[in-house]
């Protein structure tokens, strides 16, 4: 009768044979695997930046831009930054300033210069000495009172008034692109007036980040946007006095009930509070 052979295991102090201990090993490497992969996941997540309510500003190297279904010249101009009257010209646009969808827009460039030709005027000799002028005598303009003027000259005649009454949790930051107007807190519903006498140029949600947006031209120079509305009362070429209700406060866009104020002056956001009473 033939003996059956059986494989011995060296068994070492511990009393642990070989096997176990391969198996020992092979859970100890899928459970380094495992903390190798979930810390790979969470620096991978820390890595992604918050998101913000309002669109971060578009890349300066956009050379063009392909007109969308309900977009205006004047929203295109608002979202690169840039002055309506500048894009029309480049684009050799006029007023109305009427564009279609499919449309491509040049974002920079110079507009054609028309060269006349002037007469030169031949110049005479002064008949009598020239006198030297005479000396001011009056006082320097001090800092309080430039500043005065400075302010005078800027609001070009706009009587700005608060689109709404309500407390202010975010102010103007020059050249920070997510903080280009104030937020001011308000109810669902509270009514939102326009800022000064103007032309509704925008009403929609078209341009992402500002929820149910309405902008308004006061003038050549002056533009104001209301962000985040709940309802539009107004629509694209409505004549609108200051103080006129426009629209119902809301959170489109946001997370919260409040009203995004912007004033843009040739194309470039200023703050608010500087035209504000």
């Amino acid at each position: 009768m033939k003996r059956r052979k059986y494989r011995q295991f060296s068994v070492g102090k511990t009393g642990v044979s070989k096997g176990e201990l391969r198996q020992f090993y092979f859970f100890l490497r899928r459970v380094l695997c495992l903390l190798t992969l979930c810390a790979g996941t969470a620096s991978c997540a820390s890595n992604f930046a918050p998101t913000s309510t309002l669109q971060q500003p578009p890349s300066h190297r956009i050379q063009h831009h392909t007109v969308s279904k309900g977009e205006t010249l004047y929203s295109i101009a608002w979202r690169y930054g840039k002055d309506f009257k500048d894009l029309a010209s480049i684009n050799g646009i006029s007023s109305p300033y009427r564009i279609f969808p499919g449309q491509r827009l040049q974002l920079s460039g110079r507009a054609p210069v028309k060269v006349t030709a002037k007469p030169v005027a031949v110049a005479e000799k002064p008949r009598a000495p020239v006198k030297k002028a005479a000396v001011s005598t009056r006082k320097p303009v001090t800092a309080g009172t430039q500043k005065s003027l400075n302010s005078a000259k800027s609001t070009s005649g706009t009587n700005w008034q608060w689109p709404v009454r309500g407390r202010v949790i975010a102010t103007y930051q020059p050249g920070d692109p997510l903080r280009k107007g104030v937020d001011i807190a308000g109810k669902k519903g509270e009514s939102v007036q326009a800022a000064a006498d103007g032309t509704v140029i925008y009403a929609g949600s078209a341009l992402r980040g500002y929820g149910k947006l309405l902008i308004i031209k006061h003038s050549e120079e002056f533009l104001s946007a209301y962000a985040h509305n709940d309802k539009l009362l107004v629509g694209e070429g409505a004549k609108v006095k200051a103080g006129q209700r426009i629209a119902e406060l809301g959170s489109s866009g946001t997370d919260r009930d409040m009203l995004h104020f912007e004033i843009r002056r040739n194309g470039q956001p200023v703050d608010p509070m500087a035209y504000l009473p």
